[in-house]
């Protein structure tokens, strides 16, 4: 299981990069893409849309189950990953280069965890 130390982590396995200008990125993380299987379809937010933590912003098909995906973040879309959309098999081949969406005008983060504590959590499922 990757996990990246530069990262947080939410309890339903999004990852969220904090950037410059109360920016941030997210998207799904190692274990996430590993237990949804492989991917063929995401759908994305449009750019200017509104997300807010706890809620779904996006959702993902595998050849398993269809999923939503949760902020981890309040804000602004401000770009999505145009890539994922013909080639979703992206985020199962590289999850945490792989993106969904860039979020401006942060006004909230959720609960997140450090790579630390997440090990400790995915220890506990």
């Amino acid at each position: 299981m990757n996990i990246k130390s530069n990262l947080k982590y939410s309890k339903t396995h999004e990852w969220v990069e904090e950037l410059d200008n109360n920016c941030a990125l997210m998207g799904l993380d190692d274990y996430s893409q590993d237990q949804l299987g492989e991917l063929v379809y995401i759908t994305l937010p449009e750019v200017g849309d509104a997300v807010t933590v706890g809620e779904s912003y996006a959702d993902v098909e595998s050849v398993k189950a269809v999923s939503d995906v949760f902020s981890c973040v309040t804000g602004t879309v401000a770009e999505i990953n145009e890539e994922l959309v013909d080639s979703p098999e992206k985020v199962n081949e590289d999850p945490y280069g792989a993106w969904l969406v860039k979020v401006e005008e942060i006004s909230a983060y959720g609960e997140l965890m450090d790579a630390d504590e997440y090990k400790e959590y995915l220890s506990t499922l």
